[in-house]
C-alpha cells in the first residue's frame, strides 16, 4: 500500500468488510479532508482491473452519477493491483426503501431506470460474436449442472421448458456495456436525494452484452421500486419482447443458482429454491409474462 503515490496523504485507513468481491477495500481520509475508496486485488487480475478502470472513466464522461476513478496501478512489491476512487456519501438504497412510501419507492426506482438506460448508451463499434452464442456458452453448462446435480423442485420442468422453447429470443440482440451488478445494494442515495452507482467491477460476460440482461438483479423485494426502474428505463413504453426476456433471464439465473448455492452457499439453498417458486408464481407458470409484482404507481 505504501507504494501508492499519495499514500503519505492518508490520515485514516479503515478496512471495509461488507461485500462479496474478492478485493480488499478501505475507506480513506486524507490530511486535506478528502474521502476516498481504495480497492486492492491480486496482481493476477491486472488486465481485468485495468479494463474496469478504463470503462468506468468512459461511463463517468457520459455523466453517469458515480465515483471518480482517480488512480490505478501496482503495489505491494508487484503482488497487488490498486484502484483509488472518490467516496460516495449516503445510504444504500436497499437500506432506505423500507422507510419510503410506495410512491417514493417508485420515484427512486424510476431514477435508477433512467441511469441504467444512460449506462447502456455506451457500446462497442462492433461485437463479432452474437449475444446468444456468448450467453449459451455459459448458461447451457450451468443448466446441465442443474440437471445432473441440482435439487429438483415443484415446477422445475416449467422453467426448463420455457428456457428451451424461447432460446430464439436471444438471437441478434443488441449488445452494450453493462454496469455488471446493478442492484439496490450498489445504488447510493445521498441526504439530498441524489442517486449514485457504485461497485463498477466485472461480474458476468465481461460487462458486455444484451442491455436487458442487467435486469436479472432487479429488486423485486420492493415491487414499486422494481416497477419504477422498468418504467424509468423505457419511459413508460415497454416492448412486449422485454417481458419475455425478463422472464427468461430471471428464471435462468434462479435455476442455475441452485447448484452454485449447493456447493458455495448452502445456507442460501432454501432462499434460492423459494425464488424459483416465486418466479413460477409471478409469471403464472410462465404463461403470463408480465410479472404479478409489476404495478403502475
Amino acid at each position: 500500500m505504501k507504494e501508492i503515490p499519495i499514500y503519505n496523504t492518508f490520515a485514516k485507513i479503515k478496512p471495509i468488510e461488507k461485500g462479496m468481491s474478492g478485493d480488499k477495500k478501505y475507506y480513506i481520509e486524507t490530511v486535506d479532508g478528502k474521502h476516498l475508496l481504495l480497492r486492492i486485488a491480486d496482481f493476477s487480475v491486472l488486465n481485468q482491473k485495468k479494463d474496469e478502470f478504463e470503462l468506468a472513466k468512459k461511463m463517468f464522461s457520459l455523466g453517469i452519477p458515480m465515483p471518480v476513478h482517480i488512480d490505478f496501478g501496482i503495489c505491494n512489491s508487484g503482488k497487488s493491483v490498486y484502484t483509488l476512487l472518490s467516496w460516495i456519501d449516503g445510504d444504500e438504497v436497499e437500506l432506505v426503501l423500507h422507510r419510503l412510501s410506495t410512491s417514493e419507492q417508485y420515484t427512486l426506482g424510476f431514477k435508477s431506470g433512467e441511469i441504467l438506460r444512460k449506462i447502456h448508451t455506451l457500446s462497442k463499434q462492433k461485437c463479432e460474436i452474437d449475444w446468444s452464442t456468448r450467453y449459451f456458452a455459459v448458461i447451457d453448462e450451468r443448466l446441465d449442472a442443474f440437471l445432473s446435480e441440482g435439487i429438483p423442485f415443484d415446477g422445475d420442468k416449467i422453467i426448463l421448458n420455457y428456457l428451451k422453447d424461447n432460446k430464439h429470443l436471444l438471437k441478434n440482440r443488441p449488445q452494450c456495456y453493462h454496469h455488471g451488478d446493478y442492484h439496490m445494494g450498489n445504488l447510493i442515495q445521498s441526504k439530498d436525494g441524489h442517486l449514485s452507482v457504485i461497485d463498477w467491477h466485472t461480474v458476468d460476460f465481461d460487462n458486455y452484452g444484451d442491455p436487458w440482461y442487467e435486469f436479472n438483479r432487479i429488486g423485486i423485494e420492493y415491487p414499486a421500486f422494481a416497477s419504477g426502474q422498468i418504467d424509468g428505463y423505457f419511459l413508460d413504453n415497454i416492448p412486449e419482447t422485454f417481458w419475455r426476456l425478463l422472464a427468461y433471464y430471471l428464471s435462468a439465473s434462479a435455476i442455475t443458482s441452485i447448484v452454485w448455492a449447493k456447493y458455495y452457499a448452502p445456507d442460501r439453498i432454501n432462499a434460492i429454491l423459494n425464488l424459483n417458486l416465486d418466479i413460477i408464481c409471478w409469471f403464472d407458470n410462465m404463461k403470463n409474462l408480465i410479472p404479478s409484482w409489476y404495478k403502475k404507481c
